[in-house]
Order: structure tokens, then C-alpha cells, then sequence
């Protein structure tokens, strides 16, 4: 039997006499395997609120985030699978993974760099979606525990290698993304990556989230709020037609707190075309050299009380109402997952920007460091009237 190894982060500890007092923690279990026989480990984090967070070494997958309510009880917050086989080969929904190398769409699975036009595999009909198939998404990614200096905070950091001509893309990309949690109740994914030619790198995550519980139905009642002026819209292949207007008079104005659901059946074109809302909004006050994250979204489920505040360094903010959930997908907890049951924040580069010169570069050349950060900040309010 494998045996729990369990580590507290070593100077996350504060000496009181001879008792140590423990604040945040992250501990290490054996997740099973991949069909073809890798093993997977999941980090489990707590932080002395009550808040737990679980990541899988597939694909970096944030499989739970449990939070309490305004009551005190405790739920998972975020859409999941039932174990390791089917995050390796059933993940079509990418619940929770870290994507890439091209998170969202690159129109005909085609883009031009240095003069040379690459190819990439067509899985979304006649486009290439979050990169292609079987990259970041699937495979097991390497992990260690990183001890902190701060008694506040625990971190693993994850890391892969996409090999040169994986899906058609140029270069070996080595990806590392650290995961942090802090008494804050503060999860701060960073992002880094480095190349040995010159490519192309979004990379993002993709939790679909529901603030009052993964198996409990449509997020249509829960609030959410985006710090954006503007948006790209799409032609009816969800690919951007390289615009940026305004969200104002549209149902994509979120700058104000609205529920998902008030405007979700409006019979605006954009809606249309993606069933829901899958869209790009271009954040306010972006600077390509930001290190500090900005408030981007935010959301607040009324009946239990849930928040939830994300900030980041990138420039878009892909909002998901999970349109393509039909039922087909068997959750964590044995419900199926239909449309609107959970709804993505993805901090990301824009879609097809390797096209789209006007759009914020997503060219990594050689020799140069990407760098993102995305911090999902949770809480809980009584009173719908106030949000910290």
C-alpha cells in the first residue's frame, strides 16, 4: 500500500514555547495511474479558514477548491472528473487543466512566424482549440513541493516539457506554473515558459466554477462582474474578427454586478453563435510589463454566500457559461453536467492573436521568459449589499 507523505511547509511555523502552530500546509498522495501506466500525485493544500484546494499532476488539474458558506458548510466549487483514467483520456471539457501551448482558438489550425507557415492539428471542425489534441491537457507534468519563507503560504511547482513539433508547434517549450495557497484565502497560479525557437505560448487555466456546489445544478442565479470596456467579437466559429468594441447596450456589458443568467437568452448574434457566453473581454488598464495582478472579475453566489474576486497580469478574460456540457460528462460526484452548470474565468492572451497583429503579441522567442499571473481570491458575505 502506498504510503501518505505528508509535508508541512518547513518554515511555515510559528514557535511558541516548544509547540509549533502550523498555518497554511500541502501534503502529497498517490492518484492513481494513467491508462498507460504513469502515476499521478495530487497536492492537497489547507490554509487555517477551512479552505482546501486539490491538484493532480494531469495536466496541473485543480480538481477541488472546498470552501464554507455563509453557513459554515463546506462544498467543492469547481467541475470535475471521478479519477485519474478519465482526466488522461476523457478531459474533452479540460475541467480544471492547465492549457496549452495555444489556450483558445487559432483559426484554421494555421499561423506565420519568421516566414514560415505551421500547421496545426484541426480539432475544433475547421480550427485548432487549446492547442490540439493530447498536449498539456492529458499528459502527467513533473512536481515538487517549494518550502516558503512565509508561515502564510504553501506551493508546489509543476512543470512540463512540450517537445519541438508537438501538434505542429516550433520549439521545446518548458512550462512551469506554481501553485500557492496563503491564509488569505488566495490560490495564485504563475506562469512561466521558456523556448529554444521562437513560438507562439497562451497558457491558462481552466476551472469551470459553481459557487454553490459542483453537482448543484445551473449557475444562472449566481452574479458576476467584469472589469472590461471592451470585447472581441467572433464570426459564428467563435474565431475573433479582429474588432474591439464596446460592450455597452450589448448583453456582454458586465461592469456592473448582473446575474449570468439575466441576459443568456437574449437573441444577440454573439450569443447565438457560441450558445452562451464565450467570449473575450479585454480587461481595463492591461501593460504588457504589469507584474502585479489587477482586479479583472468577479463573481457571488446569493444563496450561499460565495465570492469570488480573480486578478491577473494577462489581457483577455475568456467568460465560459460551459455551453457544451450536454449531459454526457459524469462529474466528480456522479451527477451528469449539463450547460450552464459551471462558468470558466479564463486569464488569457486572446484568441487567434498569431493572426491578428493588433492584438497583444503571444510570440515567445528565443532566450525570453513568458510570465503570467492569475490569483483567485475566495470569501464568503452575508449581506448582498456588500462583496470583499
Amino acid at each position: 500500500m502506498s504510503k501518505l507523505i505528508k509535508y508541512i511547509v518547513p518554515l511555515a511555523t510559528l514557535i511558541v514555547g516548544t509547540q509549533a502552530i502550523y498555518a497554511a500546509t500541502v501534503s502529497s498522495e498517490p492518484y492513481g495511474k494513467t491508462p498507460d501506466g504513469k502515476e499521478v500525485t495530487q497536492y492537497t493544500f489547507n490554509n487555517k479558514n477551512g479552505v482546501t484546494v486539490k491538484v493532480i499532476t494531469i495536466a496541473g488539474v485543480i480538481r477541488e477548491i472546498n470552501l464554507p458558506d455563509k453557513n459554515g458548510k463546506i462544498a467543492n466549487i469547481v467541475l470535475g472528473l471521478p479519477d485519474a483514467e478519465a482526466y488522461a483520456t476523457k478531459n474533452d471539457p479540460h475541467f480544471g487543466a492547465i492549457i496549452g501551448r495555444y489556450a483558445n482558438r487559432i483559426a484554421n489550425g494555421r499561423f506565420t512566424l519568421n516566414g514560415k507557415t505551421y500547421q496545426l492539428p484541426l480539432n475544433d471542425g475547421q480550427h485548432t482549440l487549446h492547442g490540439g489534441p493530447s498536449t498539456f491537457a492529458q499528459d502527467v507534468w513533473s512536481a515538487k513541493i517549494i518550502p516558503q519563507k512565509d508561515p502564510k503560504t504553501a506551493s508546489v511547482e509543476m512543470s512540463y516539457l512540450s517537445p519541438d513539433g508537438q501538434n505542429g508547434f516550433p520549439g521545446n517549450v518548458t512550462t512551469t506554473v506554481t501553485y500557492s495557497l496563503n491564509d488569505d484565502n488566495e490560490l495564485t497560479l504563475h506562469y512561466s515558459a521558456q523556448t529554444d525557437q521562437d513560438t507562439v505560448v497562451n497558457l491558462t487555466n481552466h476551472s469551470y466554477f459553481n459557487l454553490a456546489g459542483e453537482n448543484s445544478g445551473s449557475v444562472e442565479n449566481q452574479q458576476v462582474q467584469i472589469f472590461a470596456f471592451n470585447y472581441t467579437p467572433t464570426d459564428k466559429h467563435s474565431i475573433p474578427t479582429g474588432q474591439i468594441v464596446p460592450v455597452v447596450g450589448t448583453p456582454l456589458d458586465f461592469r456592473q454586478m448582473k446575474a449570468i443568467g439575466k441576459d443568456l437568452r437574449n437573441n444577440f448574434e454573439q450569443l447565438n453563435y457560441a450558445r452562451g457566453y464565450d467570449h473575450n473581454w479585454v480587461l481595463d488598464n492591461y501593460s504588457p510589463n504589469a507584474t502585479q495582478p489587477r482586479l479583472a472579475a468577479r463573481a457571488y453566489d446569493p444563496e450561499s454566500g460565495r465570492t469570488l474576486e480573480l486578478s491577473t497580469t494577462q489581457p483577455g478574460l475568456q467568460f465560459y457559461t460551459s455551453n457544451s456540457l450536454d449531459g454526457s460528462v459524469i462529474g466528480s460526484s456522479g451527477k451528469a453536467y449539463r450547460q450552464t452548470d459551471g462558468f470558466a474565468f479564463e486569464a488569457e492572451h486572446f484568441p487567434n492573436s498569431p493572426n491578428i497583429p493588433s492584438f497583444p503579441s503571444t510570440v515567445l522567442k528565443k532566450g525570453d521568459t513568458f510570465n503570467a499571473t492569475t490569483v483567485y481570491k475566495f470569501g464568503v458575505q452575508k449581506n448582498s449589499l456588500e462583496m470583499k
